[in-house]
């Protein structure tokens, strides 16, 4: 369980810490500059004899400056350092460089969210997501994703797909422990979830309930795929609180869905699956709680991550601790029956009963 409760910083550590905080945007772009302009790359390649500035110039199409001042930006962001006039990359700059879940963040911090984070202040005054403003005018970002940017379409799912998929091998054997005939996947988007669990049962049928665009995309995709007889594909917009969920499913299911509404909106959706269920159905939640997690590093990003639902995605919801999720499920008339931590890269599975 992650909890802060002391400050540990000296004076001076405290100082320093206040000043990566005023440049931490020109830190942020900076790393990005050096990854993209191939520097990283070019001195991981020579990372045992290291590299001279010049051989970085040469290698990377620079000029002395240009190379010089994000060279000397990467020794202060801790990047990279230097010995004996050369230039070599830190472990940091390993992770920065390579590592697909970092990939993800930064491309989805720089594409999705960057811009619209400079109305992080009015979304918090306002209660809606003023930096969504940027791509257009929607309401939540949901509505908007079938039309966003390339660039940016595919940072968000980058991002979405890459938290949630590393969880569905590991939490499919749980889920099938219930012996589900029928599962619907509320909140499917383009059928990620849906298509493994047709592959890992060839007898099970799996509902899609999501809004139109996602619910297309998916479509198309299961007929490409041969599973679009084993589906249903139900229309709807959940946040309209007269749509009901439909009866006759054995597993409701919502993946790193929840996080996505307030927590008035998660009792209403919750209330209304209960009012679906049987005494024999269950409400299976996978969701990314910040409390739950192994390492600081993780909670650090899902608590970041927050405030791009706060001003891009919908303006009232968030990555929950785990203390205040659990009061929304109870208060919709649901008992948790067990909980898993530790599925995928930061998950925990929540099995409810009515």
């Amino acid at each position: 369980m992650i909890e802060y409760n002391e400050d540990k910083l000296t004076a001076l550590e405290a100082m320093e810490q206040a000043q990566w905080l005023a440049f931490a945007p020109v830190v942020f772009q900076a790393s990005r500059a050096l990854r993209n302009l191939g520097i990283l790359t070019a001195i991981e390649k020579r990372q045992r004899q290291g590299m001279e500035l010049s051989e970085i110039e040469s290698e990377c199409g620079l000029s002395t400056y240009g190379a010089r001042v994000l060279c000397e930006a990467g020794l202060a962001a801790g990047l990279l350092f230097t010995k004996e006039g050369k230039y070599y990359n830190t472990r940091t700059a390993s992770f920065f460089n390579n590592d697909p879940l970092t990939e993800a963040n930064t491309d989805f911090i720089n594409d999705v969210c960057y811009n619209g984070l400079f109305d992080l202040e009015d979304s918090i005054r306002n209660g809606k997501p003023e930096g969504l403003k940027h791509f257009g005018k929607w309401n939540t970002v949901y509505e908007a994703l079938a039309e966003l940017p390339p660039k940016v379409r595919d940072s968000w799912f980058k991002f979405d797909h890459y938290f949630s998929d590393n969880s569905f091998g590991t939490v499919l054997p749980l889920l099938f422990e219930h012996k589900p005939s029928r599962i619907l996947d509320i909140g499917g988007n383009t059928g990620k979830f849906a298509f493994q669990a047709l592959e890992y049962s060839s007898e099970v049928e799996v509902g899609i309930m999501d809004l139109p665009g996602q619910l297309n995309m998916a479509k198309e995709m299961a007929k490409n795929k041969g599973l679009d007889k084993r589906m249903q594909f139900i229309q709807a917009n959940i946040l309209d609180e007269s749509q009901q969920v439909p009866q006759g499913y054995d597993i409701i299911w919502m993946s790193q869905f929840l996080d996505c509404f307030s927590e008035e909106q998660i009792i209403s959706i919750l209330e209304r699956c209960s009012q679906s269920m049987q005494s024999s159905s269950r409400v299976c939640i996978l969701e990314p709680l910040w409390d739950r997690q192994r390492f600081k590093a993780s909670a650090f990003s899902l608590q970041m991550t927050s405030l791009y639902f706060t001003c891009i995605a919908n303006g009232n919801s968030q990555m929950y601790h785990s203390d205040t999720f659990y009061q929304l499920v109870k208060k919709a008339g649901l008992d948790i029956e067990s909980i898993h931590d530790g599925i995928g890269l930061c998950h925990t599975l929540l099995v409810c009963k009515k």
